[in-house]
């Protein structure tokens, strides 16, 4: 919707030729782990008992993952009888990457943090989270949380962009202020204490993307649209 409004108010496009169609994600390929998380290769990330919050994406200023990096070093600070069961995976390269790790650094959460740089089995590693996070300050329609909620996981969203669109506050995730480390840390702190709200949000995330963002959806939307359009309907 966001793009809608800016294609015909600010370029000028006529209403009658937009229409929105939404990305479909391979809810197959991503799904929700069999039984708790599966196993990230990293010592002491795979406990039963730690509380596994990451993000997927290049790590540039628009995704602004400095930003979760300070929200984790504030949620230590939050709950500091947690500190032992808190871990931080952020995935993906780019210009933000080091500077996030000295942030944690400094915050003395390093050793419970994974940069791993970019990865090519992603769909695995989402398994392996709790709690999803996307930390940007603007947005379209999101691939990386379609594929956090298709894999079952409760996704905390900047309200920026199509993010309202697809993670409905309060029900498959929460929304917080771009930018706002300390707002994203309270939100954080609630999955973290409760944990059957995270599993709660986590499926219905799920029972959302099988019900309006699944690849077969957007496909069926194609092709509403080009028999329209052949039948001389929209756009014309």
């Amino acid at each position: 919707r966001d793009l809608e409004g800016w294609l015909c108010q600010r370029v000028g496009v006529p209403e009658h030729k937009v229409v929105q169609i939404y990305n479909g994600v391979d809810s197959t390929r991503f799904h929700s782990a069999e039984t708790g998380r599966e196993t990230l290769p990293v010592a002491d990330f795979a406990l039963p008992e730690t509380v596994v919050i990451g993000t997927v994406g290049r790590m540039e200023t628009v995704k602004d993952q400095v930003t979760l990096a300070r929200a984790f070093v504030h949620l230590l600070s939050l709950v500091p009888e947690a500190r032992n069961r808190l871990r931080l995976v952020l995935v993906g390269d780019g210009s933000l990457r080091a500077r996030a790790a000295d942030i944690l650094e400094d915050g003395g959460a390093t050793d419970i943090s994974w940069l791993p740089g970019d990865r090519a089995d992603v769909a695995g590693l989402l398994r392996g989270l709790d709690v999803f996070v996307l930390p940007s300050i603007n947005e379209g329609i999101s691939n990386t949380i379609l594929e956090a909620m298709a894999s079952g996981l409760p996704v905390v969203a900047t309200d920026v962009g199509g993010n309202p669109e697809l993670v409905v506050d309060g029900v498959t995730g929460a929304l917080v202020p771009p930018g706002d480390p300390a707002g994203m840390a309270e939100t954080l702190r609630t999955y973290v204490e409760n944990p059957d709200l995270a599993r709660r949000h986590g499926r219905a995330g799920r029972d959302r993307i099988e019900a309006t963002f699944s690849l077969e959806t957007m496909v069926d939307r194609y092709l509403e649209i080009y028999d329209d359009v052949l039948a001389g309907g929209v756009g014309r």
